[in-house]
Order: structure tokens, then C-alpha cells, then sequence
């Protein structure tokens, strides 16, 4: 099958227009159906003769696979996730629908364009926190055992990275988060820098710079992105606004 439609999976961002790269608002304004989440939808302005497909949100294999049917239909298709689609987002799903599924789907002229992560824009309001290596982990638990996100903070602390946590907290999992700064407190430092960043780039934005020892789980959501420094990782006060927070690209003298 050579469908004559195609499928592009993008990224807007984690808030605001102005993150939102010109080639994914080229795909957008060309789509003839959108797909995704509704509040994700909900952030871009109607176009007549444009048909939305909107979705729950813990339906990623559902709408991955709706986007591949209204392909074979012959529609230009724009599959939307907020941030980077290819972290922690729709594109994954989309490919792991095309191994799965129908043979056809091999063949459908799929393409992924990049928008800016969340840790991005988070690490950015508030220095260069990702300065030198760094991994990011999901703590949802939806798709894999919780032991599973242990040995890999564990991991990622020994090793003594830079943690973005993505995903901390939701009305169904209100403890993990706990769990987890516990699990870290045992093998980082009590100083470590801890960044809460909530709602970049959108008005409810808020971001807070504690230590790993007195930084408070229960302060985050799903729109919480949480950066963990490494033992390199400074704060820089200031005499007004928010610290400044970096990690040095070589091992910092002391």
C-alpha cells in the first residue's frame, strides 16, 4: 500500500506561541485533521474546513491508530503532543501502532517534527541546570512496575547525574513523588539543588529553587517538570528574582 495521505507528529511546546516552531505551525495550518489530546487541541485557534479529533489522555495507542486510519483515508494528517513528541509522547506510540499493526502501515509517509522539551524550557528560565550530562526519567507507573522507576533513579544518582523527572504526580499517583525524593535523599547530598518548574511558559507559571533536603514532593502536578542537580550543581543567589541555577561543563574547582 503507498497511501496518499501522510501522518506528521509534532510538538508544541510546553506553553505559549512563541515556542512553537515555524515548521510545525506550517504542518498545522496545511493539516486537514488534527489529532490529539483536548486541551493540547484546545491551545490552537480553528481553521475552516480543518476537522479535530480530540481524545482523553490515557488513550496514546487509540489515537496513534485513528491517525493512521484517517492517513489511509487520504487525509494530511497532523498528530499533536505538547513538548517534544518524541519525549515521553505521541511518537512513540505512533511507531509502536506501525510495528504492531496493520502491514500497510509500514509504507504510510510518516515523519516526527521536534518542538522544545519541557526540561528545555524549564532549564532555561532558570540558568543552565543541564550543563553537563544529564538523563530524564518518567515516574508514571502506568506503563511499568514502580521498581522499574526505582533501580533507574537509584542508577541515575549513583551515577551522579542530572535528574529531569517528568510526570511526578497525578491524582492517581500522589505518593510516588514522595517515594521518590526519599529514594534520592538516601543517596544524594542534602544540598543538592532541586528546581520545581510548574507551567512553564504558560500565565500560571511558577518556578522554585530549593535543596534536595528541604524541597517539598507534594508541590508538584502533572504540569510540574522536576530538575534534580548533581553533586556539580550550583545556585547563584541574586538580591531580586528567582536564583540562578547552573551545572558546570567541567568538574568544578574547590
Amino acid at each position: 500500500m503507498s497511501a496518499p495521505g501522510r501522518l506528521r507528529i509534532v510538538g508544541l511546546g510546553p506553553g505559549g506561541d512563541a515556542w512553537i516552531t515555524p515548521e510545525v505551525s506550517r504542518l498545522i495550518a496545511n493539516a486537514t485533521d488534527l489529532v490529539g489530546y483536548a486541551p493540547y487541541l484546545g491551545r490552537l485557534p480553528p481553521k475552516p474546513g480543518q476537522t479535530r479529533h480530540q481524545t482523553g489522555n490515557r488513550v496514546e495507542m487509540e489515537r496513534a491508530r485513528h491517525a493512521l486510519r484517517l492517513v489511509e483515508d487520504g487525509r494530511r494528517v497532523v498528530l499533536v503532543s505538547s513538548g517534544d513528541p518524541g519525549v515521553f509522547a505521541m511518537a512513540a506510540a505512533v511507531f509502536e501502532a506501525i510495528e504492531e499493526g496493520e502491514p500497510g502501515w509500514r509504507d504510510i509517509d510518516v515523519a516526527v517534527s521536534p518542538g522544545i522539551s519541557a526540561m528545555q524550557a524549564a532549564a532555561a528560565r532558570i540558568g543552565a541546570p543541564l550543563g553537563h550530562d544529564f538523563c530524564a526519567i518518567s515516574l508514571s507507573d502506568n506503563r511499568k512496575p514502580w521498581s522499574l522507576v526505582e533501580r533507574r533513579l537509584a542508577a541515575a544518582a549513583n551515577a551522579d547525574f542530572v535528574i529531569a523527572l517528568y510526570n511526578p504526580a497525578s491524582t492517581a499517583r500522589t505518593g510516588r513523588i514522595h517515594d521518590a525524593f526519599a529514594l534520592l535523599r538516601g543517596l544524594k547530598g542534602a544540598s543538592t539543588p532541586v528546581v520545581f518548574a510548574r507551567g512553564v511558559g504558560r500565565e500560571e507559571e511558577h518556578i522554585f529553587v530549593e535543596t534536595l533536603a528541604s524541597a517539598d514532593p507534594g508541590r508538584a502536578d502533572m504540569s510540574t517538570l522536576i530538575i534534580v542537580g548533581s553533586s556539580e550543581t550550583r545556585i547563584v543567589p541574586r538580591r531580586s528574582g528567582t536564583p540562578f541555577v547552573y551545572t558546570p561543563r567541567g568538574k568544578a574547582a574547590r
